[in-house]
């Protein structure tokens, strides 16, 4: 059985996928070709956006952001204690410093509260000047942009959506990726629109942004790559992964309705076992991965051990918390205990879950775990 059934949707879309490769491998167009321009402009279509950046990977995308707005030594970067690394990764390495805030204990995105508590702790200690915060729409469910808002202008602060689970998703009618100052996502290929490959995107409404963006991501170009204005990247998205997306974006609605089925029939028959996802309300996830939480630790381990004997896979995301790992050992944790981040991280495990999931693989995932 597989954890995302990837192989079941190429099977889906072969046909095109294979014909859009091979006309790339036809004309030799490897690097920014035709079809990167045609899916720029065709996602941002979809997501309601003027401008969709393609580029090299998530990790790239959110690194160009933290270049265009020239974050860096002495800033102070707010990002969940939950997610990947790859969310505030860009800015350490720029010289930002990650504050880590708690998640909110039902929808497992950043805390509003836990935001301004952390802010204030960095403006309390004096040493950081707040300049960012990254609202990550943890594992494809959309965070509570209302809130964050109202945080992120009170304080001055650049708001980032890290879209990097959430395409698909929605919030009141508008699309993940449309949220906050600019938005950030992964088409990393287990994403709910992903490449054959590594691959990203960065979304904006300024024209100037736009073009500053499309600089960086060429080693800081001009009139061409060999007229360079500025120290940038080598993070061009390639045509062979933008020729593969294009079908996929043709579809993804219709999975994201997918997702919703297999999730609600997930959520009816494990509510009684297990803590199931939670969505807020007028938001829709995209389900990047289906989530359940055990009572304990050792319930959880016993559960995932169980479901590996029976050959159904298990992952967890993600295993600890961003405050306790090694690398941010010196970073300013403030006053937060990170309760609800630290509970997650202990009873969490993700189960098969994709657009593609068999109606049989399903109800057999639901008779092992409703029968341990």
């Amino acid at each position: 059985m597989e954890f995302i059934d990837l192989k079941a949707q190429y099977r889906a879309l072969q046909g095109e996928i294979d014909e859009n490769i091979r006309n790339v491998l036809e004309n030799a167009d490897f690097i920014l070709g035709r079809q990167v321009d045609e899916f720029e402009r065709k996602l941002a279509e979809y997501l309601g956006v003027k401008y969709a950046v393609g580029c090299s990977s998530g990790t790239d995308a959110l690194q160009l952001i933290y270049m265009a707005n020239d974050i860096g030594e002495g800033d102070a970067v707010f990002c969940p204690d939950m997610t990947f690394v790859a969310s505030v990764e860009p800015g350490f390495m720029l010289g930002a410093e990650p504050v880590f805030c708690d998640i909110d204990e039902r929808t497992y995105n950043i805390s509003p509260e836990s935001l301004e508590r952390q802010i204030q702790a960095v403006l309390k200690q004096g040493k950081l000047k707040p300049k960012a915060v990254v609202a990550v729409d943890f594992i494809g469910n959309p965070a509570d942009y209302d809130e964050l808002g109202k945080v992120a202008e009170k304080y001055g602060l650049l708001l980032i959506e890290d879209a990097a689970q959430g395409l698909g998703a929605s919030y009141k009618g508008k699309k993940c990726g449309t949220f906050g100052n600019i938005a950030a996502t992964s088409f990393f290929p287990s994403k709910p629109l992903g490449c054959y490959g590594d691959g990203g995107a960065v979304f904006t409404n300024s024209e100037e942004m736009m073009q500053l963006l499309k600089s960086l991501r060429v080693h800081g170009k001009g009139s061409s790559k060999y007229d360079n204005v500025r120290i940038g990247m080598n993070a061009r998205l390639d045509t062979i992964q933008a020729a593969v997306m294009l079908p996929k974006l043709k579809v993804l609605d219709e999975e994201i309705d997918r997702r919703q089925k297999i999730a609600a029939k997930y959520n009816e028959a494990l509510q009684d076992k297990f803590v199931v996802p939670f969505v807020m309300e007028k938001a829709v996830s995209a389900y990047a991965q289906y989530a359940l939480l055990a009572e304990t630790r050792e319930q959880r381990d016993e559960i995932r051990n169980i479901l590996l004997q029976e050959g159904i896979p298990t992952i967890v995301y993600y295993p600890n918390p961003m405050h306790g790992m090694k690398v941010f050992g010196n970073c300013f944790k403030g006053d937060e205990t990170f309760e609800n981040t630290i509970n997650y991280a202990d009873r969490t495990f993700s189960i098969p879950f994709s657009a593609y999931l068999s109606e049989e693989d399903q109800e057999r995932i639901i008779d092992v775990l409703c029968n341990i």
